[in-house]
Formats: C-alpha cells, sequence, structure tokens
C-alpha cells in the first residue's frame, strides 16, 4: 500500500514507517524538516510542510492509500497541533477520495479516562497535560465526525521497548491488572495491523501491556 505518515519525526511516527517499510509498504513521510527524518529507504520519501498548513497538507495527499497519523505536541505547546492538524488532515483525504485513517491519541481520552492511573487523573493532567489533553479531546470529537473509515489508537504511557505483537487492546477502563504503558514499537504494529484489519473501524481502541 502506498502510507502518508504524519508526525514521521517522532518517536511512534519513526517506528510505524520502519515497520511499514519492512511490510513492503510505500511511505511518504510529512515533515517540516526532511533532514530530521533519519531514514533512508529506496520505497521512502517525504514531503515537506507543517500540519498547520491547510495547502501543504492538501498538496501531499494525492496517490495514497491510506494516512496515519502519530501527531503530537510538548505539554508547554500552545498551538493545537493535534486538532488543528488532523481537521486539514481530514479534509484533504476527503477532497482527495482517501477513507482509511489511523490516528493516535492518549488513553484517558473519551470513555477511557477511567483507565488513567491516579497520579495521570489528578496531577499530572489537571496540572501539566491540561491543554494537551484539551487538543486531543478536539482530535477526537473532528475524526467521528468525519465520512473517514477511521480507527483511533488510544496507548498508555510510552515506552522506547522492543515490538512484542503481546499487548492487550480494546479492554474496559476497569479492567484490572494492565500495566497502563506500552512501547511505541507495539503501537505501531498495532496501527498498521489495521490496514488489513478491518474489524475496527469507526472505534477508538485502548492499548496497554
Amino acid at each position: 500500500m502506498k502510507l502518508l505518515v504524519f508526525g514521521a519525526t517522532g518517536g511512534t511516527g519513526r517506528q510505524v514507517i520502519q515497520q511499514a517499510l519492512a511490510q513492503g509498504h510505500t511511505v511518504t513521510a510529512f515533515v517540516r524538516n526532511p533532514a530530521s527524518l533519519g531514514l533512508t529507504h529506496p520505497q521512502l520519501q517525504t514531503a515537506t510542510g507543517d500540519v498547520l498548513d491547510a495547502d501543504a497538507v492538501r498538496r501531499a495527499m494525492p496517490g495514497h492509500d491510506a494516512v496515519l497519523s502519530t501527531l503530537g505536541a510538548p505539554p508547554a505547546e500552545r498551538k493545537p497541533v493535534r486538532s488543528v492538524g488532523t481537521e486539514h488532515i481530514i479534509l484533504a483525504m476527503q477532497d482527495a477520495g482517501i477513507r482509511r485513517f489511523i490516528c493516535l491519541t492518549t488513553l484517558g481520552m473519551g470513555d477511557s479516562r477511567a483507565a488513567l492511573p491516579w497520579l495521570y487523573k489528578y496531577i499530572l493532567v489537571p496540572l501539566l497535560l491540561r491543554e494537551a489533553f484539551a487538543d486531543s479531546e478536539r482530535q477526537e470529537a473532528r475524526i467521528r465526525q468525519s465520512r473517514l473509515d477511521w480507527t483511533i489508537a488510544r496507548p498508555g504511557t510510552l515506552t522506547d521497548g522492543p515490538r512484542t505483537g503481546q499487548y492487550q487492546q480494546g479492554f474496559l477502563p476497569t479492567a484490572k491488572g494492565l500495566k497502563m504503558k506500552i512501547s511505541r514499537a507495539d503501537v505501531a504494529d498495532f496501527m498498521l495491523r489495521q490496514l488489513t484489519d478491518h474489524r475496527q473501524f469507526g472505534q477508538a481502541v485502548s492499548l496497554s501491556y
């Protein structure tokens, strides 16, 4: 498949690209600075632009079969990168006639809030991550309003561990015994599996070990 990846220079985005290439996909990485990607491969190309620039996103879109987004931003970032960037992606996909959209958000969105550990729920999110979580809530709302075939991945705390393929997905917020963390490599594994697994169209899926 021909894949367009947003958030390509982040830890999860790099994993998505590397695993996708290993699986034989052709990948376009949407980046502000191609030199920052640090990856080369015969089936990898770049599209230069800022996700907050709707025209740049629209120019990059045609010719792809599916779009994967791992957009993120530092906690102190004031720009609504997730929500506005995702709005631009959705509009460009609709214009280009591309339907499959797989997007990363985070555990704690919507009905998964109850799954957050106490420290996150009552201290980190209210004091440090409030704006980031609010932006992700707006992002998810926009995805749900779209006419796309979407799947949202909601991982717990991200780690740099290996890809294991052994993780819990789609668990209830009240589930017990979960670690509420998962490697970026396994999140990428889940996202790429959604290219051929259509059972989770229109679902937000929690991920953890």
